[in-house]
């Protein structure tokens, strides 16, 4: 499973939170958005419902340590057989669910997948 955390947590954001904070400190800080605005915590009761974390995602400051647990939610996803894979015959990147997609980014994935040759999205039931 192939995981990368700016694609991953980019695709979950609202419009008005995609300002970019910089080169470096982009998953960090989508990371925090999406944690304050709801849809990490939310993302992570849809993978392991009935679940509760002994530690506030909050509590990880690290970028290592965040990184880590996008990982660890991309591995949910596929696990869960509720994820999306965009890519084609050289390799496939999973993303969240659809449902957890942006409309308008969505929208993107599917006319590049159209655009290109061979690309393809999957989406897990």
């Amino acid at each position: 499973v192939e995981a990368f955390p700016n694609s991953f947590l980019g695709l979950m954001l609202s419009p008005d939170l995609r300002a970019s904070p910089g080169r470096g400190a982009r998953s960090d800080a989508y990371y925090q958005r999406l944690i304050a605005n709801g849809s990490l915590p939310e993302l992570l009761r849809y993978l392991i419902p009935r679940r509760n974390l002994r530690v506030d995602l909050n509590e990880f400051e690290n970028h290592d340590d965040r990184a880590g647990i996008v990982c660890a939610l991309t591995a949910l996803c596929v696990a869960n057989n509720t994820f999306t894979a965009v890519g084609d015959e050289d390799g496939w990147i999973v993303l969240p669910p659809k449902e957890f997609i942006q409309t308008d980014l969505w929208a993107l994935l599917e006319q590049n997948a159209e655009d290109h040759t061979g690309g393809l999205i999957v989406a897990g039931s």
